[in-house]
């Protein structure tokens, strides 16, 4: 018998795909759409059990900010009555998407960040009037040929300095050029593709949500727009489901930070044309969960909790003596609007960065979130987190469906282990995309096991 208590949920897609000619951010510089691949698009769902309801919304973008999102969330909340605090909006970290942040010298585009923010409000909207009585289940499949660790320690004698002139760094970042120099990968990648699927009472396909923690292909021109392997994971899955149009595919990144698929040591292994890579990684992702199907336990007695904290991190900011650096390199320069990525141009685009983080507040405010969905949970963190971070969270919950959402509620950039961060490399150095104390990881995954943690307890 159903009752108001029993688990329902609602979905719903827009297309958000920006303008020829749209900015294009996630690179050193700005790059202008001049072509659309395929569509890029806000997915939501909607979850209620008794008084409780949740939403959940993934967009195909590099990166949303706290700034940009709060009065999203307090909008949704006027029109829906979803409280803010049970808003987990994430991006997918498409690097070929429209611009809603401001990342190295890429600006935000203020007509399309404003539709978006009306496109997000509106997808919410359109999920919480398809309310239907649900069942949701769990699975899981270990997918380790897609995810490869960029950072690599150098072979001996190698000397990699920083862009910031402050140290050599004992681990290079997506060494181009370099490989000959490589004696090995350093750090972890989590091999696991967790998902979560919901289906009406009647087994209708309403959405399936997977986590991977790969940062995104890219295997394409940075002037095109594209929802990369996550769009053709979408439709793949959709396809091969054979499920009906209100169906929803959402692809989550997982804590991917050191890790993406440009492999220096093997790089013949993936088919070379454009597209072609994410093609295939999406389309064998979908497949692999089809794999699972028949072991699925579908829960039809599901109740759901959620839990946010804020928490208060300070920012590294840049010494006097730092800035003082930056501010003479930078005189009477400016780091070009081009494609060179050089030494010298790095050099003067992070002594901008220094100039910039200084105005910023010496204190981040850092919003973690925790779900739970019948026996599952899902956790949400603001950045970039390392895929260790994941596993270290997987491990101390270990015996409970669970993953992480990374770039969920905001974005405070690269999230490095301390000892990550001790051995430099591109995502330690110190920016705007790169900017908490290296002691931050160890508190933002213990707040975020603690919260979890009491979402498990009675009541």
């Amino acid at each position: 018998m159903m009752n108001e208590k029993m688990l329902s949920a609602g979905t719903a897609i827009t297309e958000i795909t920006p303008p020829v000619g749209s900015i294009i951010n996630g690179d050193f510089f700005p790059h202008h759409a001049q072509a659309v691949k395929d569509p890029l698009y806000a997915k939501a769902m909607v979850l209620q059990s008794g008084d409780t309801r949740f939403a959940l919304v993934m967009v195909d973008t590099c990166s949303l900010t706290y700034e940009f999102l709060h009065p999203v969330k307090q909008k949704i909340e006027t029109a829906t009555g979803v409280p803010a605090q049970h808003q987990l909006i994430a991006a997918t970290h498409i690097h070929s998407g429209g611009s809603v942040t401001g990342i190295f010298l890429s600006e935000v585009d203020t007509a399309y960040s404003n539709f978006l923010a009306d496109a997000l409000v509106n997808v919410v909207i359109a999920a919480c009037e398809r309310m239907t009585f649900c069942e949701v289940a769990y699975g899981s499949a270990v997918v380790p040929e897609h995810v490869v660790c960029r950072r690599y320690q150098m072979k001996k004698g190698f000397q990699f300095p920083d862009p910031l002139g402050e140290g050599i760094d004992a681990v290079v970042t997506n060494p181009f050029g370099r490989e000959e120099q490589i004696m090995k990968r350093t750090g972890r990648t989590d091999p696991e593709l967790a998902f979560m699927a919901l289906r009406s009472l009647e087994g209708t396909w309403l959405a399936v949500l997977a986590n991977y923690s790969l940062h995104y292909v890219g295997d394409f021109p940075r002037t095109v727009i594209s929802a990369d392997y996550f769009g053709y994971f979408a439709r793949s899955l959709k396809e091969m489901l054979g499920a009906d149009p209100g169906f929803v595919a959402l692809m989550s990144n997982g804590t991917s930070g050191n890790v993406n698929i440009w492999d220096f040591l093997n790089p013949g292994r993936y088919p070379e044309g454009a597209f072609e890579k994410s093609k295939l990684i999406g389309s064998s992702l979908a497949a692999r969960i089809i794999e699972c199907l028949p072991q699925l336990q579908w829960d039809a007695t599901a109740t759901l909790s959620v839990k946010t904290a804020l928490l208060e991190l300070p920012v590294r900011k840049p010494t006097d003596a730092a800035l003082a650096t930056a501010q003479d390199r930078l005189k009477d320069r400016e780091p070009a609007m081009s494609t060179d990525s050089g030494p010298e141009t790095v050099a003067l685009i992070y002594a901008r960065e220094q100039l910039l983080l200084a105005e910023e507040p010496d204190h981040c405010p850092v919003y973690i979130q925790g779900v739970r969905i019948g026996t599952g949970l899902i956790g949400a963190l603001p950045g970039e987190f390392f895929a260790e971070t994941g596993l270290w969270l997987k491990e101390r919950l270990h015996g409970t469906p669970y993953f992480t959402i990374s770039l969920a509620n905001g974005n405070i950039g690269y999230v490095p282990p301390p000892h990550e961060m001790a051995a430099g490399g591109y995502e330690t150095w110190r920016c705007r995309a790169s900017k908490l104390e290296a002691g931050a990881e160890p508190v933002i995954k213990a707040g975020l096991e603690q919260l979890l943690r009491s979402l498990q307890q009675p009541g």
